[in-house]
């Protein structure tokens, strides 16, 4: 049986022809992905904890607030001196003003413990602990001079060589007037011992103050705090190239009380060193040599111990070269020496008062207390003889010991630097810790002091013990000056009150209420366990206590 052909399928009709409409013969693209939100304000400042940096808020303008009555306050205060508020700055006003002082820096402290937990837990970034600092540091900028009286004595330097007088040879009561009228009496009649580069900086602000005290205060404190930037700036790569983490440095050299009320609101010209020296550091690293020097160099012109650093950049220069230790030790000291040579005469040349600060430099010895170690162990020795003697000459005895004190700091800096000579981090490292060594074992060491050094060791590894020592060290070096000025370290029971609360504050750093002062409600009796538990899904809370939290 033959197959019949099927029929041919219906060929479909053709489409009739549309007339597109104007604009529509164009290819319209998909329609675009919507783009990610960029990062809001809060994300910008790395979402600082906002109970932390309102309560060390808080803090700062209690101080702000007490400061013009129980600070550092101006003898003819042209703000309240003679105003309604004047009882701020006498008898029971002043001590009240104290006491808004202390108040307030019990909650700028308990506030940086706070931030410190929250760094070592890492629920805190470097972003959130610069945001709280810099909140933090506002009330400092327009603070009267808080434990000091030290801003009236660079003013008073900057006064005199626009009067006619070489501050290098006399004192400021020399010159008389408001900015000598405030100065404190122990140095009245003290040449100035900073180098020249301070010198031009306090005749600038000088310049633009005039006879305005309070504002050649702010003034003066405005361009020492250019220090505290250039450390902000150059803290984040110095740290990852001396293996610490940024959070942790910039919690222990930023946020500290000691840079906040000291540095800040005492307005110190340590700020400037602290700032040059890690900038300094981190160009010798990147292998940028007389540029180095020449910011060494810069920060030794503001104060001669600054200079400690140069020959541990030397090293760093000498390990880069190829050949023999003392091969590459002349080929990279004698242009180092070269540089310095230049920028240390430029500024000697430019305030046209030679070197007349470097006698100026015993200046500071006057001061006799027991945090320099040469000058305690001398006191304590005069202390011994005189059970044993009627008359004991306990200058000599302090003498003495100060000499000592200074050929074993000679000695171990020594040392420190011969250690460094094979890595240029290890010379760093070491060059910070010469600082620290010469703060101690110098005739004179001021709490500030202790900032020339620490500002690198910040930006190092840390184990978590040794940081509840550095806060133990912050809160009470930052405490043994009363808020107007003057010594606290004979004054046993205030001591001991503040050796306490910088224990308190050590322990609490990795143990959270440290008392027990949190009572705990009664809760009712659980229920039955499950059968199968499933395990945590959230991080803890309580801070590590391990190194690992520490170093990143």
């Amino acid at each position: 049986m033959t197959a019949q052909p099927s029929p041919p399928l219906p060929r479909p009709a053709a489409p009739e022809p549309v007339t597109p409409a104007p604009g529509a013969g164009r290819v319209l693209p998909p329609p675009a992905t919507p783009r990610p939100a960029g990062p809001g304000p809060v994300e910008r400042l790395g979402s600082p904890p906002r109970g932390i940096l309102l309560l060390g808020l808080a803090g700062t303008v209690l101080m702000f607030l007490g400061s013009f009555g129980g600070g550092g306050i101006p003898m003819r205060d042209p703000v309240i001196g003679n105003s309604a508020l004047s009882f701020w700055r006498y008898g029971h006003g002043a001590m009240l003003a104290t006491i808004v002082i202390y108040v307030g820096l019990v909650l700028m402290v308990w506030a940086w413990v706070r931030l410190g937990r929250a760094v070592l837990a890492r629920s805190a970034g470097g972003r959130a602990v610069l945001t709280t600092a810099a909140v933090w540091m506002l009330p400092m900028l327009v603070t009267a001079p808080l434990f000091t009286r030290d801003p009236y004595s660079y003013l008073a330097q900057g006064a005199l060589p626009l009067a006619g007088y070489d501050p290098y040879v006399v004192g400021p009561d020399t010159m008389g007037g408001i900015f000598t009228d405030n100065v404190h009496f122990f140095w009245q009649d003290t040449p100035a011992p900073y180098g020249p580069l301070f010198i031009l900086l306090a005749q600038g602000v000088v310049l633009l103050a005039g006879q305005n005290v309070l504002l050649g205060v702010v003034l003066m404190r405005l361009s020492l705090v250019t220090g505290l930037l250039l450390l902000v700036a150059v803290l984040p790569a110095l740290t990852r190239r001396l293996g610490g983490r940024p959070a942790v440095a910039l919690w222990l050299a930023v946020a500290n009380p000691v840079m906040v009320v000291h540095m800040v609101g005492g307005v110190h010209n340590d700020l400037l060193v602290v700032g040059l020296l890690p900038l300094a550091a981190l160009l010798a690293l990147r292998e940028r040599f007389v540029w180095a020097i020449v910011v060494a160099s810069l920060a030794m012109a503001v104060k001669a111990s600054a200079g400690i650093v140069l020959p541990f950049l030397v090293l760093v220069w000498a390990a880069k070269l190829s050949g023999g230790f003392w091969s590459r030790l002349v080929r990279a000291g004698v242009p180092s020496v070269a540089v310095f040579g230049v920028v240390f005469g430029g500024a000697t040349w430019l305030t046209g008062l030679g070197l007349g600060w470097l006698p100026a430099l015993s200046a500071p010895s006057m001061i006799v207390n027991w945090l320099s170690v040469p000058t305690a162990v001398g006191q304590a020795t005069a202390s011994v003889a005189g059970m044993f003697a009627e008359e004991v000459n306990s200058q000599a005895f302090v003498d003495t010991f100060r000499f000592i004190g200074a050929l074993v700091m000679a000695a171990l800096i020594a040392l420190l630097w011969w250690r460094g000579r094979n890595d240029p981090r290890v010379a760093v490292r070491n060059a910070a810790i010469a600082l620290a060594l010469a703060a101690v074992l110098s005739p004179t060491t001021l709490p500030w002091y202790l900032s020339w050094g620490f500002c690198l060791l910040a930006m190092t590894p840390w184990s978590a013990r040794g940081l509840q020592w550095v806060v133990f060290g912050s809160i009470w070096l930052m405490i043994v000056y009363f808020p107007d000025g003057e010594t606290a370290l004979y004054v046993p029971h205030y001591l001991l009150a503040c050796a306490l609360a910088g224990v308190l504050a050590a322990v609490s750093l990795l143990r959270p209420d440290p008392l027990g002062l949190r009572r705990s409600t009664p809760s009712p009796a659980p229920a039955p366990a499950p059968a199968v538990t499933q395990p945590a899904t959230g991080p803890a809370t309580q801070p590590p206590t391990d190194d690992a939290a520490v170093r990143g």
